[in-house]
């Protein structure tokens, strides 16, 4: 059984494992543990810079996604990005994901100031976007554009 729960400062070395292992697999990147370890405490410091959600079963964490607000001045209301997923491969194709997409789904219908859920992709991740397809979310609106400085 699959259990989906807002993370706890508890859960910082488990997302910080998650979050070095799909940089490597998704974008060939070696992250910095350290930096990585205070972005991650960071956004429970403030948590107006997100929320962590985990997926966990039998009391290990098989997965987790950020949350990052965008207001909508179209909407007046917040929208939810879902950022930084991760999925064990072990847990992989048995739809952890979609548990807790839809834990985060509720969570939406239930806010009144909340009106949608947002994610990007990168688009050589082909089984992740068949996946967000599968879910009913649309991906043929918006393309993302973006400059990072590097350090």
């Amino acid at each position: 059984m699959i259990d989906y729960r807002q993370a706890t400062p508890a859960d910082v070395s488990d997302i910080v494992d998650f979050q070095l292992a799909m940089a490597l697999e998704t974008e060939e990147l070696a992250l910095d543990r350290e930096v990585c370890s205070r972005g991650v405490k960071a956004v429970f410091d403030d948590p107006s810079r997100g929320r962590y959600f985990l997926a966990q079963s039998e009391g290990t964490v098989v997965a987790s996604l950020m949350i990052t607000y965008e207001w909508s001045d179209w909407r007046n209301g917040n929208v939810w990005w879902i950022q930084s997923v991760y999925v064990r491969p072990s847990f992989r194709g048995q739809r952890v994901y979609a548990g807790l997409y839809e834990h985060i789904q509720r969570l939406v219908q239930a806010d009144d100031t909340v009106r949608g859920i947002r994610l990007y992709v990168d688009r050589r991740n082909v089984s992740a976007q068949t996946v967000y397809t599968r879910l009913g979310m649309n991906g043929e609106h918006y393309q993302v554009f973006e400059w990072m400085k590097t350090f």
